[in-house]
């Protein structure tokens, strides 16, 4: 059976307050004509398929389009929620949307449950787990303790389960939407560490044939059967030297797994350019990137006239300017926000302790703190899921 792997559309993003909906929608008319050109039997997304809780009646329009255009080539379609989707909201009509051979998986207690299709060689079990909140389904999956591991490994003990009930030979896919130990995060992924820890092993998906993950926007293997798609567009500059692309993955009768990688359109390249104002705007080298969308980092010592004006004449595309003056790191003037860069919410608050009393947190203290960021995490999820 040949499979089509995609994940994090994203529906209804901007990039910089630039509009994307117009490459969404290319990239939705050139995944309809893969599944036709390359012969596919099977289309899977992996969650987010919205960037946000409540998508803009243009995302919705264009969901719906996607929708019909993949039923409309009779290829079923598996699809599961993220931790950008409302999984309530996706899974409105879903049962009825299953008639159309759309297959939307956004309940954690239906994951021991597959779609199951079938090719010359015999059944094949497609489970969807969508992106498991720990504190909210905890109870659902009878763990103790709420983290990414026990309740992703839970759910996988009960896929395991049905998979063994079934007919010796039946061969198995499992969509699920996570943080996999080994894989590249970029900055356009919302965070979902709990308890400091958001990666789970790969080993957590031993005993199936072939494992599309979403989450994490970069395509990457993290072993020959447990895969990420990625986005099909960037969704930030930390992705300028990502390759979009989708999975076009052969499930052999023996459960044997070949994957090709799929390039997908590219609406406008990115470029990531460093150096002072006039270097930049004088440099032939960059004739090249004058077509691009721009993040300039200016590193003059003194912050120049009117930036932003002088680089969009030569650079249209300039979106976004960042100040990083090259002075010496214990420079009074380095500017706050490089003193934060990279660092955690948590990180941050434990400095903010260190800075008002002269000493970090102790242990508790960060256990204290620890418990407060992913109890306001699992509000804002709870609070999210009702609506």
């Amino acid at each position: 059976m040949r499979l089509l792997h995609t994940s994090d559309w994203h529906l209804g993003r901007s990039f910089h307050r630039v509009a994307m909906l117009d490459a969404q929608a290319e990239f939705i008319g050139h995944l309809v004509r893969t599944v036709t050109e390359r012969a596919v039997d099977a289309v899977l997304v992996s969650g987010d398929v919205y960037d946000r809780a409540v998508p803009p009646l243009a995302a919705v329009e264009l969901f719906d389009d996607a929708l019909h255009r993949l039923a409309d080539l009779g290829v079923p379609t598996v699809m599961i929620s993220g931790n950008h989707d409302s999984a309530r909201r996706l899974g409105v009509g879903a049962g009825l949307i299953d008639r159309a051979g759309i297959h939307l998986r956004t309940e954690p207690s239906a994951g021991g449950t597959p779609v199951v299709l079938a090719d010359a060689f015999g059944d094949i079990a497609f489970y969807g787990l969508p992106y498991l909140e720990p504190a909210l389904v905890k109870d659902e999956f009878g763990v103790e303790k709420a983290g990414h591991e026990a309740v992703l490994a839970a759910a996988m003990d009960r896929v395991r389960a049905d998979l063994a009930a079934r007919a010796p030979g039946t061969r198995s896919v499992v969509l699920a939407h996570a943080f996999v130990t080994g894989g590249e995060v970029s900055d356009s992924e919302r965070d979902i560490t709990v308890g400091g820890v958001a990666a789970v092993p790969a080993g957590v998906f031993d005993g199936v044939d072939y494992v599309a993950l979403g989450h994490l926007h970069g395509c990457q293997t993290i072993t020959e059967r447990v895969r990420y798609s990625g986005s099909p567009l960037a969704y930030s500059f930390s992705e300028t030297d990502h390759r979009k692309s989708m999975w076009l993955v052969d499930l052999a009768g023996d459960g044997t797994v070949t994957a090709e990688r799929l390039d997908c359109p590219v609406p406008r390249p990115l470029a990531r350019l460093r150096g002072t104002l006039d270097d930049l705007l004088a440099d032939p080298a960059l004739t090249r990137h004058e077509d691009a969308w721009i993040e300039a980092t200016l590193t003059d010592p003194v912050r120049p006239a009117d930036p932003m004006a002088r680089l969009t004449d030569r650079f249209p595309g300039t979106l976004s300017l960042v100040f990083a003056p090259d002075r010496a790191p214990d420079d009074p003037d380095v500017t706050y926000a490089r003193r934060l860069a990279g660092r955690t919410d948590r990180q941050i608050a434990e400095d903010f302790v260190a800075h008002v009393r002269g000493a970090g947190p102790d242990e508790r203290e960060r256990a204290v703190l620890g418990e407060a960021f992913d109890a306001v995490q699992a509000d804002a999820a709870a609070r999210e899921v009702p609506r």
